[in-house]
């Protein structure tokens, strides 16, 4: 199978970020949402994207926030990629003038063939699981047999994702990517350096596959 892209999200310090680029990521994210327990000031955001090396996306996450504030965002801090994960619509995901991806809680009822075609400009569509109160990083997982096959859009499978499932993860979805962030944690919002390289490793047993 094709190889599997891997975002580590939630990240608040430039070691990780540095460490995660080694480790042969290929995004990390930046956490605006201001309830997160690993959201940023865009003074920490813009020193991790700067300290970044060359072809690492980094990629801004936004909870149904005010279009004045993610302008804010992205005058100071240099992001690839944005990622809605709220009820944002279509257009007011489309105007920013960036590629993004827009994040479906997988709750009950939820086609996802009817909103990936809601969402056409979206670049990719994330599934995570559904807590009614907590829009991502809730650490859980959802059924993956409630993914439907021939998605029109990259598919990009987050919610509960750790070393110890990835690989299973990976075989029985075959998404477009993975995106983690509890999963490799010492502690809310700084990662675990040997749990990412194992998550990595698990993730790349597929390459060539």
């Amino acid at each position: 199978m094709p190889r599997v892209r891997i975002k580590i999200c939630g990240i608040t310090r430039v070691e990780d970020a540095q460490v995660a680029a080694r480790l042969g990521v290929d995004a990390i994210g930046l956490v605006f949402y201001p309830r997160s327990p690993r959201a940023l000031t865009v003074e920490a955001a813009r020193r991790i994207a700067l300290a970044l090396p060359p072809f690492v996306t980094t990629v801004g996450l936004f909870v149904n926030q005010d279009a004045a504030e993610i302008e804010w965002v992205l005058r100071q801090v240099p992001l690839s990629l944005l990622q809605f994960h709220g009820e944002e619509s279509p257009s007011q995901c489309a105007r920013f003038d960036r590629p993004y991806v827009k994040a479906i809680r997988m709750r009950q009822g939820i086609d996802l063939y009817q909103e990936a075609e809601r969402y056409s400009g979206a670049c990719g569509i994330l599934v995570d699981a559904y807590e009614p109160s907590v829009p991502g990083g809730t650490g859980k997982c959802f059924d993956w047999d409630r993914i439907p096959k021939g998605l029109n859009k990259p598919l990009i499978l987050a919610g509960g994702l750790d070393p110890q499932n990835v690989r299973a993860a990976v075989n029985k979805v075959c998404p477009f990517a993975v995106d983690v962030s509890s999963g490799v944690e010492a502690a809310k919002g700084v990662k675990d350096h040997s749990k990412m390289a194992e998550f990595i490793r698990e993730v790349s047993y597929y390459d060539g596959a």
